[in-house]
């Protein structure tokens, strides 16, 4: 099928501040095609309360932030990588302002900054408490109104198109393979019900995380890890997938099962403190409630097992009213909303899954071992984060790396003639149909997400581990064989991908015999000098 309509220079993934500022670099020199699964601000990025952390104090220093960044990371960050990111971050905040993003400022006009858990200096520029939001409106409507952008809401990216996968299925080859290329992406027209082949010269994986894989978490329902699971499934190298970052502050109320309590509290002053009311951090960190999240999380996670509570509290009532009110609104009144007044009680609080460090193995410009296919944002593994990513460092890696890997892909475009021309074969329904599953599909849902807590949460064992490998192995199989006979529906290719990325943490897990940042195994508690490297999976050749 010649898919002219649906061919363009390139074809971007994901409607974060990775992939709209990887949209917005491109379309100057070729079409480009946005695709998001639900709407166009529907993701991690407009979640995001804290910042973007940058160089930007008078007293602040590009190797302050360089060592903060390593320290945080335990030993597995890429120092290269960590400082072209650092000494870039200026930059990419001079591009936010300049695209529209109205960030907080002092009373002489200075941008005002505040300082996050593992943070030598304030150096955390900000918009209230929703930053992400604020980022997200300003650079969502620069993509919106470029005429060389055509944006595609309620499109599902299902598979990557290669090269090895159309010669594998023509039975002339093997997907994966040495040299192999992508040529677009399958994709679900939500509302339509179709799958169609959209082909593209470059194609950007910019698809969030995938903190939907635990039973509690900070990220939106859209977070599935879509881009990871595709590009195992195409041949592309996977890193450090058992580094799953825990946000120590989730909100602990029925009512708001997913809000963040930003890092930020504890960097204006917040005290962590047990359900009798002693702050407890001092105990576990010389930082104390200041601590990287790695430790806060732990710490927490000890304190609830120890004590047989429920939830810590974190307790911001020794400062003034009038200034939680107007430094954290959100917070505020999410917290009032469910009757917690956070100026006079303080907020209980839980750990939760929050931000996947590992993802898909690039280059320091983006580039990925399949040619024409680039990763950038959560779904990367760039080297930036190493064992353990450092706070607000997550907005300033896909606003840096946009701009590195729209360079890489303008090179990959400028040798083309413009969109592809290409013959994509029709994605294959078989003697697919409409099916009555959601029961079951809910189920295998709410396993995956409670194995993957119970079993492979902030504290693991080998026990722990092989036994959720099994049974994930079980439910996979019931997906692929299964659920796949039937027509395809996002929540179905959401499952799929779901299951796929669980085994990958799991894998990424059992081969790492140390305990270091993100991963602490009771059967490896010591840090292993013998395992500073990544944990690099990917899928078997002719599988």
């Amino acid at each position: 099928m010649k898919s002219a309509e649906r061919a363009y220079d390139a074809l971007v993934i994901g409607s974060g501040i990775a992939g709209m500022s990887v949209a917005l670099e491109l379309a100057d020199q070729g079409s480009v095609c946005l695709i998001t699964k639900r709407e166009l601000n529907d993701t991690n990025t407009s979640r995001a309360q804290g910042g973007i952390s940058a160089v930007l104090g008078h007293h602040d220093s590009f190797e302050s932030h360089i060592r903060d960044t390593l320290v945080a990371g335990a030993g597995l960050c890429q120092e290269d990588v960590v400082e072209l990111v650092v000494r870039g971050g200026p930059e990419a905040i001079d591009k936010l302002l300049a695209r529209g993003v109205d960030f907080d400022r002092d009373d002489q006009g200075d941008l005002m900054l505040t300082r996050e858990g593992g943070h030598s200096y304030r150096r955390v520029a900000h918009s209230l408490d929703t930053t992400g939001a604020a980022v997200q409106e300003a650079v969502a409507q620069r993509v919106l109104t470029h005429p060389n952008v055509d944006v595609r809401v309620r499109h599902h990216a299902v598979d990557l198109i290669t090269r090895g996968k159309i010669a594998k299925n023509r039975g002339t080859g093997v997907p994966g393979g040495r040299g192999d290329r992508v040529l677009g992406a399958y994709v679900l027209d939500v509302d339509e019900g179709t799958v169609q082949a959209f082909a593209a010269n470059v194609v950007c994986l910019a698809t969030g995380g995938a903190g939907r894989t635990y039973l509690y978490t900070t990220n939106p329902d859209i977070a599935t890890g879509d881009g990871v699971a595709m590009a195992y499934r195409a041949g592309a190298r996977i890193a450090n997938m058992e580094f799953f970052q825990f946000h120590p502050t989730l909100l602990y109320h029925p009512a708001e099962r997913h809000f963040l309590v930003s890092e930020a509290l504890r960097g204006e002053g917040g005290i962590l403190r047990n359900a009798n009311g002693e702050p407890f951090m001092p105990r576990y960190h010389e930082l104390a409630d200041l601590a990287p999240r790695d430790i806060v999380a732990r710490a927490i996670d000890s304190e609830l097992k120890t004590r047989g509570d429920e939830s810590v509290f974190l307790d911001m009532t020794h400062l003034e009213a009038d200034f939680l009110a107007e430094r954290f609104p959100n917070i505020h009144a999410t917290c009032s909303g469910v009757g917690i007044d956070m100026c006079v009680q303080p907020i209980p609080v839980v750990p939760a899954a929050h931000y996947m460090c590992g993802g898909v193995l690039t280059d320091d410009v983006g580039r990925t071992n399949i040619e024409g296919l680039v990763a950038v944002g959560e779904v990367a593994c760039t080297g930036l984060h190493g064992a353990n990513r450092l706070a607000s460092n997550s907005l300033l890696e896909g606003a840096v790396f946009a701009d590195r890997a729209a360079e890489a892909a303008r090179q990959v475009i400028a040798g083309k003639d413009g969109p592809p021309d290409l013959d994509l074969p029709d994605w294959d329904t078989g003697d697919a149909r409409s099916h009555d599953e959601a029961v079951v599909m809910n189920h295998s849902w709410d396993e995956i997400r409670r194995l993957m807590w119970n079993y492979v949460g902030i504290v693991r064992s080998t026990r722990r581990l092989k036994r959720a490998r099994r049974r994930l192995d079980l439910l996979y199989n019931e997906v692929r064989e299964e659920y796949w006979r039937f027509l395809l529906t996002p929540e179905l290719v959401e499952l799929r991908n779901l299951c796929q990325v669980a085994r990958l943490i799991v894998d990424s897990a059992l081969m790492r015999h140390e305990s270091r940042g993100l991963h602490y195994s009771l059967d490896h508690p010591e840090t292993d000098d013998n395992w500073l490297h990544d944990t690099v999976v990917r899928k078997p050749a002719g599988r």
